[in-house]
């Protein structure tokens, strides 16, 4: 999705950049507060408080991180379907933009490439609140959708193609350094358990 929404992609269209750009992050962060109010309304009516909560929420990061290593041959899960490409000659710029961010900011119902995903899902059960549901998955779309910023610069066919190789080149960066991130929450957890004994 990050190839086709770039300022020369939009140009191709016939549209502005910046109000697909604009429509994508703002149809993430509402796919992730959606995303967000669900979960967290699904850990209102569970109940979880307190110490099981941070417990549970430890339990889920080091899960992340065996999925994400594939220990043990886990494998991570996830549905094999991508927004419909379709929808950028079919639509404006702002209506797919809007489309693909909210489906993205979603986070379940496209391809996953990682644990993280499900573990920003479980959190926002674990919040046992609408609000800190909505938080975690306003980030969470946020985060998503901002990204699509990373080809402001592409206005050339070889810039497009230098994004890539860039994409290329620091996907494993970036698999460790989600694995770090997950370490660290279950660290954060355990910190939080041994001070609250």
């Amino acid at each position: 999705m990050l190839a086709s929404i770039t300022p020369l992609g939009e140009r191709g269209r016939n549209n502005r950049f910046a109000s697909t750009a604009t429509a994508y992050v703002v149809g993430a962060a509402l796919g992730g507060l959606t995303l967000g109010a669900l979960a967290g309304g699904l850990g209102w009516l569970l109940g979880p408080s307190g110490p099981l909560s941070v417990v549970l929420v430890a339990i889920v990061a080091l899960a992340a991180v065996a999925a994400d290593l594939s220990l043990g041959g886990l494998r991570l899960l996830t549905v094999r379907r991508q927004v419909n490409e379709d929808w950028l000659t079919a639509y404006r710029g702002w209506v797919y933009g809007l489309g693909f961010g909210f489906q993205l900011g979603l986070g379940v119902v496209t391809i996953v490439t990682t644990a993280a995903v499900y573990a920003a899902v479980a959190d926002a059960v674990l919040t046992g609140s609408v609000l800190g549901g909505v938080l975690i998955g306003l980030t969470f779309g946020l985060v998503r959708g901002l990204m699509v910023f990373l080809g402001v610069r592409v206005h050339r066919p070889e810039q497009l193609t230098r994004m890539h190789r860039a994409f290329a080149t620091r996907a494993r960066a970036a698999s460790h350094l989600t694995v770090v991130v997950e370490a660290l929450i279950v660290c954060a957890a355990a910190t939080v358990l041994l001070g609250a004994s």
